[in-house]
This record gives structure tokens, C-alpha cells and sequence, in this order.
């Protein structure tokens, strides 16, 4: 069994996401100042309290690069942008969860995690293996195909914010992302806007409570 690292490397480059991002586009820009400032409420922080175990155990797995993981706190900032922390939301374009994944995508990525040399201790191969829809409602086997998926696109696009959640949105194979550009969706540009300002809040939430 594999068993998550202890290193403190964090993926998805970091810095970008506390440094203005190299959008290319205005409207890219536009959307990362409508959101700049966006802080966590408590009631959003308390609403991910009962999956931060698992955010926590999932995000520390090295699945593409040695001594590498996902920041858990990213991890929270995408699930807040996109379900508010509901394990039971759907989406118009039938996105479901935690993490409002599809289930093509979903299931593409547990049959990878499958014939993978990974183990989970409380998700077999077998269930990985046939995946259903409705297991993306379990807030567990959401948040380890959400970590493994974010893994995956920050490995293919080098940890840049804007491409890795265009892949997330949109999908990987964008013709777009082959450009290093960022889709032109709204849906798109205002993800990673979201994202991109709680994922500072929550880091300087967590730095004050460390200072403290």
C-alpha cells in the first residue's frame, strides 16, 4: 500500500494563486478582480468540517510527482466554488457532488486509480472499478477522484492555476489548453476567479491561526 508522504511540498505552483494571475484574456482578468477579496465565511468553514478528514488524508497522496501533493486548503476552495460543500448537488450540466465531477470523467479517473498500484483503505479496486453515478454523492470517493483529478491536471499543466481549472471545468483536451490558453467560457473564467480568492483567504485563515 501506498502511503501519503509527510513532505511538505505542495502542488499546483503555489505562489500563483497569492500573486495576480498571467490571464489571456480581459475577461479571464475581469473575472479574478470581481472575485479578489471573496473571503470564507465561517458558516461556508463549518459546512466543510465534516469532510476535512478526508480532504486532509486524500490530498496527501503523491499520485504523478514524488514528494508532491495537493494543497488540502485548494482542495476546500474548489469544492466551496463549486457545490458550497453540498455532497448532494447537481449541476445543469449534471455535474454531481462534492466536487461536481461528471461521471464520464469520474469514472475515467477511478478506473485509473483501479489498475493503479494505490490502495485506499475504506474504497476497494473493486468499487473504483465500477463506478456508479451515485458514488459521486459519497463524500469520501468524491474527494479522492476530486484530489487525484486536480493531481493529474497540475502534473500535465505544469501547476498553472488558470489551465488547471479550465481542464477541471471544461475538460482536459480543450484545444485551447494544447495552446496553454485559458476556454473562453464565463463558467470557466469565474471558477477560477472563486477559486483562486478563497484559496487565499483559507491560507491566510490558516497562517492567523498559526500565528496565534
Amino acid at each position: 500500500m501506498h502511503k501519503p508522504t509527510h513532505f511538505t511540498l505542495v502542488l499546483l505552483g503555489f505562489l500563483l494563486f497569492l500573486l495576480p494571475l498571467n490571464g489571456n484574456s480581459a475577461q479571464l482578468k475581469h473575472s479574478v478582480n470581481k472575485y479578489k477579496g471573496t473571503e470564507v465565511s465561517e458558516a461556508a468553514i463549518q459546512r466543510l468540517k465534516p469532510y476535512n478528514k478526508f480532504i486532509n488524508y486524500y490530498s496527501q497522496f503523491t499520485f504523478f510527482r514524488p514528494r508532491h501533493k495537493v494543497s488540502p486548503d485548494f482542495i476546500r476552495a474548489l469544492i466551496l466554488a463549486e457545490s458550497s460543500a453540498n455532497p448532494n448537488a447537481v449541476s445543469s450540466k449534471i455535474a454531481m457532488g462534492l466536487g461536481q465531477i461528471i461521471y464520464s470523467t469520474g469514472k475515467e479517473a477511478a478506473l485509473e486509480l483501479s489498475r493503479s498500484s494505490f490502495t485506499f483503505p475504506q474504497i476497494s479496486r473493486k468499487r473504483l472499478a465500477t463506478l456508479s453515478k451515485d458514488d459521486l454523492f459519497d463524500p469520501e470517493m468524491n474527494i479522492l477522484l476530486t484530489c487525484y483529478l486536480i493531481s493529474k491536471y497540475n502534473f500535465k499543466f505544469n501547476g498553472q492555476l488558470e489551465l488547471v481549472l479550465t481542464a477541471w471545468n471544461a475538460g482536459e483536451y480543450q484545444k485551447e489548453l494544447k495552446k496553454g490558453r485559458v476556454a473562453p467560457y464565463q463558467e470557466t473564467h469565474n471558477l477560477i476567479g472563486k477559486v483562486n480568492s478563497y484559496y487565499v483567504d483559507l491560507l491566510r485563515k490558516r497562517s492567523r491561526l498559526v500565528a496565534n
